[in-house]
């Protein structure tokens, strides 16, 4: 049996934020989301997340997260402390409790799923994750022997300079036998610098420690500030760019982009300079995206360039030209073949295919029949001042620059509609509608003219 504890606990305080650190985010998911995610492969019997400052909103942050037991650290005194935390909820237990930082966000799973495996066909009382790292100064050293068997940790401030030499460093990451820990956690001692009951200290009670040494020492990043945690977003967008481009997506700029892990990409796309995805992008075969686009949560079709524009929550299908500078808002469906041109705003309407709002337009909870064509400054005036209302274009209409749609309103099938008109009563199948106030001219007018 597997037991999962992920210490969640404390402040941080050098991230100076309202917000607790381990509900900061990261590419799309909050810190802790993602190492709770990092273990889902194990299937862990008992998932608990040791909680202390501003517990209740963390709860509330993960409330959906099924089975995660919450274990409440007050005051936090330190690792050995949050652990000792689970002498209570864990009487009984029998197995192994894997012990995760909130704030070590970047551990991907085959590394987790490595390191139970070690820990259990070494037999050990408890196995470690380590990094050798290019400068581990501040860090523990970790000293082993060639079969990894464990002799000490000593603190940086407390090595000599030979033992300093030595770059295997602790990651804070463990698998111990559950049993053998609760033996030795009431032994721990605040006798240290800091006052504080350290997780590290039982590795010399134990009996047995093995350590395992992270293949790549990225994936044991902590967050502390907020350089940190933008050195990790760097870390795991490269990973993404990397598995896309290994994918067949093209880059042009790579670091100039921003992805998310739930997004994906079809064959041949193409993705410009400056252009960022968020939430579950579906993207379909020979789009070109960008330059300078934002997509969240946006499924496009194939054949499909969104330039210099915004679309969110939104469905687009094939054949699609958006922009520059055009605004999909969330709820609108644009069917295939359609041309969303400069400036132009959608909100919460259905376009059909074949549909084209080329200029300076805005249409909003609307519902247009293929192959409308809609002039440059068109609006659908869908707000009485209290509530929204919808217009409807039939198939082959089109409306004149400059036109005011005064919904609720219906436009029939191969409508015309004059240029400058206001129209608020409905517009049967195949008529002219003008409705626009007469003109009037006085000639030798003089402005000045008191």
């Amino acid at each position: 049996m597997l037991a999962v504890a992920v210490l969640a606990a404390g402040k941080g305080t050098r991230m100076k934020s309202a917000l607790p650190k381990v509900l900061q985010p990261l590419a799309g998911a909050t810190l802790v989301e993602r190492v709770l995610a990092s273990a889902r492969n194990l299937t862990p019997e008992r998932r608990l997340l040791i909680v202390g400052h501003q517990a209740e909103r963390v709860e509330a942050q993960l409330s959906s997260n099924g089975g995660l037991e919450f274990v409440l650290q007050q005051p936090q005194n330190g690792t050995g402390h949050a652990v000792q935390q689970l002498l209570a909820p864990l009487q009984g237990f029998q197995g192994e409790l894997l012990v995760l930082n909130g704030d070590v966000p970047l551990l991907r799973a085959e590394t987790i799923d490595a390191l139970v495996s070690t820990h259990r066909s070494s037999k050990a009382d408890v196995t470690l994750l380590t990094a050798r790292l290019d400068d581990p100064t501040g860090y523990g050293r970790v000293f082993a022997d060639a079969k990894g068997r464990v002799s000490g940790i000593i603190e940086h401030r407390d090595c000599s300079d030979e033992q300093r030499a030595n770059n295997l460093t602790n990651a804070g990451i463990y698998c111990f036998n559950w049993e053998k820990l609760a033996e030795v956690l009431p032994k721990l001692s605040t006798d240290n610098d800091q006052g504080e009951l350290y997780l590290t200290d039982t590795v010399q009670l134990l009996d047995v420690a093995m350590q395992m040494e992270v293949s790549d020492p990225d994936e044991v990043n902590g967050i502390n500030n907020r350089r940190q945690l933008a050195q990790c977003e760097g870390v795991l967008q490269q990973r993404l760019r990397d598995h896309w481009m290994d994918e067949g997506v093209t880059f042009v700029d790579p670091a100039s982009c921003t992805l998310s892990e739930d997004c994906s990409f079809g064959c041949d796309v193409v993705i410009e300079p400056q252009t960022h995805l968020r939430g579950a992008c579906r993207i379909g075969d020979n789009c070109r995206l960008g330059p300078g686009s934002l997509l969240d949560n946006a499924e496009l079709g194939c054949d499909v360039s969104v330039v210099h524009s915004v679309v969110r929550d939104a469905l687009v299908g094939s054949d699609v030209a958006i922009g520059p500078f055009a605004h999909i808002r969330p709820a609108t469906i644009v069917g295939d073949s359609c041309k969303i041109g400069n400036f132009v705003e959608i909100k919460k309407s259905v376009l059909a295919a074949g549909t084209k709002v080329n200029h300076l337009s805005y249409i909003g909870d609307a519902e247009l029949g293929a192959n409308v064509n809609v002039g440059a400054g068109t609006i659908t005036a869908n707000f009485d001042g209290k509530n929204k209302h919808l217009t409807v274009i039939g198939e082959g209409s089109k409306t004149g620059a400059n036109s005011v749609l005064v919904a609720p309103v219906v436009i029939g099938k191969n409508v015309t509609i004059g240029a400058g008109s206001t129209i608020t009563k409905a517009v049967p199948d195949g008529s002219l509608a003008i409705g626009r106030a007469k003109q009037l001219t006085k000639e030798g007018w003089d402005r000045n003219a008191k």
